[in-house]
């Protein structure tokens, strides 16, 4: 599953839940393609990590059956 899919499901959890969270970080638009050393998708990755974790958890509080 890809990043952008992994969000669009979580996010559908969220909605079907009636539940709310702010939105995932945006993909970064500044990449220069050369693998530098400390590259915006790094970043956009750790961020993005967070963000899933966070929804992941909020998730599961509401849903404490549903956890795994």
């Amino acid at each position: 599953m890809t990043a952008r899919q992994k969000i669009a499901d979580l996010q559908q959890q969220l909605r079907s839940q009636g539940l709310s969270f702010r939105d995932p970080p945006p993909e970064p638009t500044t990449c220069c393609g050369r693998g530098c050393n400390g590259c915006v998708w790094e970043g956009y990755d750790s961020a993005l990590a967070w963000w899933l974790e966070q929804i992941q958890v909020l998730l599961s509080t509401q849903n404490p059956l549903d956890a795994s």
